[in-house]
């Protein structure tokens, strides 16, 4: 099973202390767009189909950089979750995927705001209070949420 109780308490899964270490970083590009966080997105999408997304995610599913991601596509995030529901396969997703999103996907764009989010003044006051929470504000490799996450689920030890 994926889902183990969390060794950090306060970390971001502190709902039911389950961490899914399954799950791809958020700096993982998608092989069909290039976009990072959109194969996290998609297997949490899987997990939630399969009814194995533990509580302590599902606070934020279809949220935060789900939600960013969706945005800056200019798409419902249930369009994505249903993509995924009638994929046949990786390839037949993959397409079912370009077909929805717009034909300039701004890869550029969208992959630099993931891997800075955290990083304006009011951004840095919100990673600090997370840290905080996570007994982890002497984290001086954690410089975004992108890196957080990669933090909770133990990618960055």
């Amino acid at each position: 099973m994926s889902a183990q109780p969390s060794p950090r308490p306060n970390g971001f899964s502190e709902a039911t202390g389950e961490i899914c270490y399954d799950l791809p970083s958020a700096y993982i590009p998608h092989p069909a767009t290039g976009l990072l966080h959109l194969p996290r997105f998609l297997g949490k999408i899987r997990k939630h189909l399969s009814g194995q997304l533990p509580k302590s995610y599902q606070r934020n599913f279809c949220k935060g950089f789900d939600r960013f991601l969706c945005l800056h596509l200019g798409v419902d995030p249930e369009q994505v979750i249903q993509c995924v529901k009638e994929a046949q396969n990786e390839t037949d997703l993959d397409a079912r995927l370009l077909k929805l999103f717009p034909a300039d996907l701004r890869v550029h764009v969208w992959n630099r705001e993931l891997v800075q989010k955290g990083m304006s003044e009011m951004g840095r006051e919100a990673l600090n209070d997370a840290k905080r929470k996570m007994g982890a504000l002497d984290r001086t490799d954690v410089l975004s949420f992108a890196d957080m996450i990669d933090f909770d689920e133990g990618r960055i030890l």
